[in-house]
């Protein structure tokens, strides 16, 4: 008996689209949907522009208000401060002594001979008469060297020159402690030493000098 060769039977995951609508068109397939697109590669060698940063929110400083000018007349400045003041006692006979003496613990204690100056209120004092006697113009080149100690007596004095250091001798003489007080506190930068009597120097140093 001859075979009667079978139709192909057509699965049901290989047919075609289904039963038409009823408007009698056919349904087409559905499509993924497509997801975001990535930002495109910015070109090589040419990047793009520069994103502007954020705006920054700042606090305000507080700012000081500017100090009024003084109106007033300006302040006068600060005077020179007076010398320190050392009295020795001594007699007229022994002041020159004691000059010396004090001259001696200045040097020792470190003191430059050129700070120190000596005026005598009566007689010279040995050195100036040595001096004075090669003539005036080389004692006071010694004076004007600065580089010891200088010794002169109250009627030259005016001539020297300011140094820190002041001693007094008084010796005698016709000036009183009154003129030769006054002139040597001017001379002095930083220390007046007084060698005499006592009470006289005190009365003129009571009255100010």
């Amino acid at each position: 008996m001859p075979l009667i060769p079978e139709e192909p039977q057509i699965h049901e995951s290989a047919q075609g689209p289904r039963a038409t609508p009823a408007s009698g068109r056919t349904a087409p397939t559905p499509r993924p949907v497509p997801g975001p697109r990535p930002a495109a590669p910015s070109r090589p060698g040419r990047p793009g522009p520069p994103r502007p940063a954020p705006p920054v929110q700042r606090t305000p400083r507080d700012v000081a208000p500017a100090k009024p000018s003084p109106s007033g007349p300006a302040a006068p400045a600060a005077s020179a401060a007076a010398p320190q003041i050392q009295l020795i006692p001594a007699s007229a006979a022994g002041a020159l002594d004691a000059a010396d003496e004090a001259v001696d613990l200045l040097l020792d204690s470190g003191r430059a001979p050129g700070d120190v100056l000596v005026i005598t209120t009566g007689a010279q004092h040995p050195w100036a008469e040595h001096e004075l006697s090669f003539g005036e113009a080389a004692y006071w080149a010694q004076h004007d060297a600065g580089d010891d100690v200088f010794y002169t007596d109250v009627t030259s004095a005016a001539r020297a020159a300011s140094r820190p250091v002041v001693v007094v001798a008084v010796n005698g003489g016709p000036a009183s402690s009154a003129s030769v007080l006054p002139l040597a506190h001017a001379r002095a930068g930083a220390l007046l030493i007084v060698c005499g009597d006592p009470q006289q120097i005190n009365a003129v140093l009571g009255a100010g000098v």
